[in-house]
């Protein structure tokens, strides 16, 4: 497939290669440099959670917007650790990141919008919430595609066709 180098950013865009869509394709910001940290001692503030839940919690805060790939949520929670500002401990074979009273300190010190609100903030609100319907539409077939019996599989492809076609009639309209 061809894709497109955008010397801004330096990043091929378009489908990457485990099947997402770009932020570039969906008309969204790239997070800037530096937000990853905030967003994990933002959202450690919350509670204790390990690398893979914090991934998960930035995909749902920003609708799919900003999904950090796990070679830079990981790194970035060790380098937090070796500064002192989390704790992690092994928990369940998985190890939970807790914010130190440093961390706390410096998660207290940030002014502005929460990591995730900023990279947002430029989007119009109904792609956003578009955006959200799709991810939870991809749940919920996914959980159909382990559970659903064949029939049940046919009747989803089918609604799903049916769905496919009122799309495009609705962009039809418009133009």
């Amino acid at each position: 497939m061809h894709t497109r180098t955008y010397p801004r950013h330096g990043r091929c865009h378009g489908r990457s290669s485990y099947g997402r869509t770009s932020h570039r394709f969906s008309g969204g910001h790239r997070a800037r440099r530096g937000d990853t940290r905030a967003a994990l001692l933002a959202l450690l503030a919350e509670r204790p959670m390990h690398g893979y839940e914090m991934i998960k919690e930035l995909d749902e805060r920003t609708a799919g917007a900003w999904v950090p790939s796990a070679g830079s949520v990981y790194p970035t929670l060790q380098l937090l650790e070796d500064e002192g500002l989390i704790e992690g401990e092994e928990s369940e074979g998985r190890r939970r990141f807790s914010l130190s009273d440093a961390g706390r300190k410096e998660n207290e010190a940030r002014s502005g919008d929460a990591p995730w609100e900023e990279v947002t903030a430029g989007y119009d609100p109904e792609l956003l919430r578009l955006r959200r319907s799709a991810h939870q539409l991809l749940a919920a077939l996914r959980q159909a595609a382990e559970a659903a019996g064949s029939a049940e599989r046919k009747q989803i492809r089918e609604l799903l066709d049916e769905t496919r076609r009122k799309v495009y009639g609705v962009l039809a309209e418009s133009e």
